[in-house]
């Protein structure tokens, strides 16, 4: 990361559509239209693994590391491909601008049945056909896993019959015979996204922006990766958890993040020279231009819960072999386009780490003025150049809803006196914007919600909680010319 740039970081579900959740169809081409315009160079997006009603559509609590969530396939393109009809689309959902996830579910799936069977009826899938070979290595188990949760009534998948629980060879290709119209069409709906995905990327990349993706560190117990490769994970003999995944208390908990996944078993990751990584980082690289490593730490360090535990504040850190993994797998993938997510306690361990490997960092600007540190290490005038700096991520307030709701009188004077002056709050957006244009680190990256100056209401995800997040949608007529220039001046006069 040596040229200088900015982005904006927002969530394809975010994106407007007629269809109740953004999606990959004209409203993504528009957005990468006002990122060439407005002089951006970076889109940073979510995860886009599958997402589910359990976990409150949380995009970093999936049921794969490889598969991708089909609720965000256009149907404007699938009518475009002759797999709809006009009349198929002539449905708009109205769901009072955010996403209404059982209203999306019900009318996708809907159009995903018609589309498929339409599908059938085509002679040439060579598209098809090249897309499962290429992806086998994944894409098989996860269209079986999906088929046996709802065979079995979606019991957990260590709740499944034994034989199919522990994947018996036999037992697993009779059941894949009973539900094989089921595995093709969950087969062609990962087609459907990854053709969609990767031309929308090369549009964005030919418009100069690069696409910055982002791999949760953990996956979720009761998903295909658990099942297909339980040794990989800390399980007991009936393969079930041992212990969770989370973080000690820290500035966004009181009593920690208690995440609920399993950890990583690392003596067994590095015995087979960690293959299901290089797998997983592979398959990331050819998704995106950068990818964000959530929750680096953990590769050096992690928190380990005992099942059990009703909060994280009971669990106990366990090393990680950073050094060995990255080493591994920057032998595999020289000068892989990695930001490391280092946010919350970090030690330094980790920091020596992140410099060796030279993996930029992150800054997060509203947490630099709860203390009064001249040397604090999110305080702009302490960046090094080799940074991604953010007014806030998915899991902050706006601005706006931060100063308002999170802030003390005390921290309100340090922010006056690092912006060198007095702001009003609808002043306050685009001061820190310009704040950390002006910074010394390389890529600055904004939430939407700044941009546009949004209040707490507007936030995409507050942690801890399970309902209300991952539902804010941009509508498109705050796209405004009047954004565009603003946007496009101070990313000139910057040299972004």
């Amino acid at each position: 990361m040596k040229k200088r740039s900015s982005g904006i970081l927002m969530h394809i579900t975010s994106l407007p559509s007629p269809f109740g959740i953004g999606d990959m169809g004209d409203g993504a081409y528009r957005f990468v239209d006002f990122l060439e315009q407005s002089k951006q160079k970076s889109w940073q997006v979510l995860p886009f693994n599958p997402t589910s009603g359990i976990n409150g559509h949380s995009p970093y609590s999936s049921m794969s590391a490889f598969g991708a969530n089909i609720l965000l396939i256009s149907p404007e393109l699938m009518l475009k491909d002759g797999l709809l009809s006009e009349k198929d689309v002539d449905t708009c959902l109205d769901s009072n601008g955010v996403v209404d996830y059982p209203k999306v579910l019900e009318f996708k799936n809907r159009l995903f049945n018609i589309a498929f069977k339409k599908f059938q009826t085509i002679e040439d899938k060579q598209g098809y056909t090249d897309f499962c070979a290429e992806n086998a290595y994944w894409l098989e188990d996860f269209a079986m896993f999906i088929a046996f949760k709802e065979y079995f009534q979606d019991k957990l998948w260590s709740e499944w019959p034994q034989d199919i629980r522990d994947r018996n060879q036999q037992a697993v290709i009779n059941l894949k015979a009973q539900m094989n119209g089921k595995i093709e069409k969950e087969k062609f709906l990962q087609y459907l996204f990854f053709k969609q995905w990767f031309a929308l990327k090369k549009y964005a990349n030919q418009k100069g922006v690069e696409i910055i993706g982002d791999i949760p560190i953990y996956v979720t117990y009761d998903s295909v990766d658990v099942w297909q490769d339980p040794s990989v994970f800390k399980l007991n003999a009936e393969k079930e958890l041992k212990y969770l995944a989370g973080v000690p208390p820290d500035y966004f908990s009181k009593t920690g993040q208690l995440w609920g996944n399993p950890v990583y078993d690392w003596d067994a990751l590095a015995k087979d020279k960690y293959a299901w990584w290089i797998k997983r980082i592979e398959h990331n690289l050819k998704l995106f231009d950068w990818v964000r490593i959530d929750h680096f730490r953990g590769f050096v360090d992690y928190w380990q819960v005992p099942l059990g535990e009703k909060t994280a504040i009971g669990g106990e850190w366990q090393k990680a072999p950073a050094f060995d993994f990255f080493e591994t797998i920057l032998q595999r993938f020289p000068d892989a386009p990695i930001i490391a997510e280092d946010l919350g306690i970090i030690t330094d361990e980790v920091r020596e780490a992140i410099k060796h490997f030279g993996f930029p960092g992150m800054k997060i600007l509203i947490f630099a003025f709860y203390e009064d540190k001249k040397d604090h290490p999110y305080l702009p005038d302490n960046y090094i150049d080799n940074c991604v700096a953010y007014t806030g991520t998915h899991d902050n307030n706006t601005v706006k809803g931060w100063f308002e709701n999170e802030t003390q009188e005390a921290d309100k004077k340090r922010l006056f006196k690092c912006l060198g002056r007095e702001v009003s709050v609808d002043e306050l957006p685009w001061a820190m914007i310009k704040l950390l244009m002006e910074s010394k680190a390389n890529m600055a990256l904004f939430p939407m919600q700044d941009i546009l100056g949004l209040k707490q209401e507007d936030r995409m995800n507050l942690p801890g909680t399970l309902d209300g997040n991952w539902q804010w949608r941009l509508k498109p007529e705050q796209l405004t010319p009047q954004i565009t220039a603003q946007l496009a001046e101070i990313t000139l006069s910057t040299s972004r």
